[in-house]
């Protein structure tokens, strides 16, 4: 179970942080993408990396 928590994490922050530099405009891939220069994109982005932060953080947890 802490192994899928991670790795869950580990690719909503992976996938959080894409999102959000293609909001910013950084990433102009893929170029048909819909959130390219979108604002509203970074805050979806970063919000969903902090949940993964916070599943990683989770997993890691003692017991």
């Amino acid at each position: 179970m802490r192994r899928a928590l991670a790795i869950l994490g580990y690719l909503l922050v992976v996938s959080g942080l894409f999102w959000a530099l293609q909001g910013a405009g950084i990433i102009m891939w893929p170029a048909e993408s819909f959130m390219l220069a979108q604002g509203q994109w970074i805050t979806y982005g970063l919000a969903t990396a902090l949940v993964g932060v916070a599943l990683v953080a989770l997993s890691r947890r003692r017991r």
